[in-house]
């Protein structure tokens, strides 16, 4: 279940980059995070599961499609956004040399995990941490997300 998983958002991921229509890329995007919901439920990590469902593939989904919709792109713009196939295949050598590289990174991992706590990656033990250490990064995060929203809309405002 793990590789049929892992198979279907990689080839999910890469439907997604490999489309010219920006929609189409989107609905492709929604597929690679449910399968990456599905891994993290196969992992036992309910927290990441729930998140990556609802933060991922539902708020940051409706916001790209929102902006998308916003931007209205017509058939030859994204045409001449498209990327050339000379560029696709520098991108294919690059991610073969990339995963060479794992493969031989993981190829020299011995032994078994390092047991964990069951209080691990728990809602309370992330919350702790999220809202006390982290918590000037959270917010920053958030004005960051709004200060991109607000720029999709005066961009699409000055373009009509």
């Amino acid at each position: 279940m793990f590789y049929a998983l892992s198979g279907i958002s990689v080839l999910a991921a890469l439907w997604m980059i490999t489309r010219r229509s920006p929609l189409s890329s989107a609905l492709s995007l929604v597929v690679t995070f449910l399968g990456l919901a599905a891994l993290y439920a196969m992992l036992d990590a309910q927290l990441l599961f729930v998140v990556q469902i609802w933060v991922y593939a539902g708020a940051v989904m409706v916001l790209v499609l929102f902006v998308i919709m916003l931007l209205n792109l017509r058939e030859e713009e994204s045409r001449m956004a498209a990327a050339s196939w000379g560029r696709f295949a520098l991108c294919g050598i690059l991610a073969l040399g990339l995963a060479w590289k794992a493969f031989g990174v993981l190829a020299g991992v011995r032994g078994i995990a390092p047991p964990v706590s069951s209080e691990f990656g728990g809602v309370a033990s992330v919350a702790e941490i999220l809202f006390t250490r982290y918590l000037v990064q959270f917010q920053l995060v958030g004005l960051l997300l709004l200060a991109v929203v607000v720029g999709v809309v005066v961009l699409a405002k000055r373009a009509r």
